[in-house]
């Protein structure tokens, strides 16, 4: 996995969670010196969704804020880039606070969380960070001291509960694995269950499709396997019940008719994609099969094995 592909899920991960809470912008440049902050987001005053549906990232998300989040345990190098970038932020906003003769406080300064897969004891103590001492927040987040503004969050030290799952999908290893069978095994009806599977999936697809993986890439790919079936299967479904409710809607023959191309046509571009048209060329051949074998044939049936049964166009 490239550190792009992580960067690039990372940050539509986060929006797509956070953006009904309040303002989500992603890469966010910071001045005077052109720096880019991951993921920038402000409350709204009235969300769309209560924050405690997404637990400590809930929390976290309760006030301004940055996040940076890595694929591996961040360098001391990179954990003062991050802090340079918020005090940067710090300042733009300042200096806007007193063009338009406003004012902000210590309190409404926004907070940076570091969303790190693990945090060595020598990371930890060189940054002086350590547990809330409040009770407020669970054990893996570790603060910076007060003023810095900061918190380095080890994602492999986080409590295995509900309230932590939406971060530890972005963990490693064990912790990954673990996060991905609770989300496949989220209801039907939880709100962030459907498009979490598919950014989920679209980065399976993303990684799997990447050239010169090694071994953490492989890893990634298993953990996150048992959420791209899952999101495959109900996608194919979706589009299954689509093509025969057009169908019934319609009621006639030739509306049934219709709504079973629908049907296939949906199947071909999620198995595939894209219908190009060979694939298409063909559909009329698979018709002629009863539905039950049909569906069967275009969930396992790769696209060169139904193009040898079914021709493209030439039956």
């Amino acid at each position: 996995m490239t550190r792009q592909l992580h960067d690039q899920f990372a940050k539509q991960y986060l929006e797509e969670l956070l953006a009904p809470l309040g303002q989500v912008e992603t890469s966010r440049d910071v001045s005077p010196e052109i720096r880019q902050v991951d993921v920038w987001f402000v409350p709204a005053a009235s969300p769309s969704t209560e924050p405690q549906l997404l637990g400590l990232l809930g929390q976290m998300a309760s006030s301004a804020c940055s996040f940076e989040p890595f694929r591996n345990q961040p360098k001391p190098v990179d954990v003062r880039n991050c802090l340079l970038k918020l005090y940067s932020l710090h300042g733009e906003l300042l200096r806007k606070a007193r063009r338009e003769n406003d004012s902000v406080s210590e309190a409404e300064l926004p907070i940076l969380w570091i969303l790190s897969p693990t945090c060595s004891a020598n990371l930890l103590n060189g940054f002086g960070a350590k547990l809330d001492s409040s009770g407020n927040w669970v054990k893996g987040v570790y603060f910076l001291p007060e003023y810095q503004k900061a918190a380095l969050v080890a994602i492999n030290q986080l409590p295995k509960t509900e309230a932590t799952l939406w971060l530890r999908i972005m963990g490693s290893g064990k912790t990954q694995k673990q996060a991905v069978r609770e989300i496949k095994a989220l209801p039907s009806n939880h709100p962030f269950r459907k498009n979490i599977l598919e950014i989920v999936g679209k980065w399976y697809i993303n990684l799997q499709t990447s050239q010169n993986l090694d071994e953490e890439d492989r890893e990634v790919l298993m953990n996150l396997s048992p959420a791209y079936l899952k999101w495959r299967e109900d996608t194919l479904l979706e589009g299954l019940q689509q093509g025969l409710q057009q169908g019934l809607q319609q009621g006639l023959q030739q509306g049934l008719q219709q709504g079973q191309i629908q049907m296939v046509e949906n199947l071909l571009r999620v198995r595939f994609g894209a219908l190009d048209e060979v694939l298409a060329g063909a559909i009329p051949s698979m018709l002629r099969l009863p539905s039950e074998e049909l569906i069967r044939l275009l969930l396992t049936l790769s696209r060169e094995e139904l193009l040898e049964r079914f021709g493209g166009g030439s039956n």
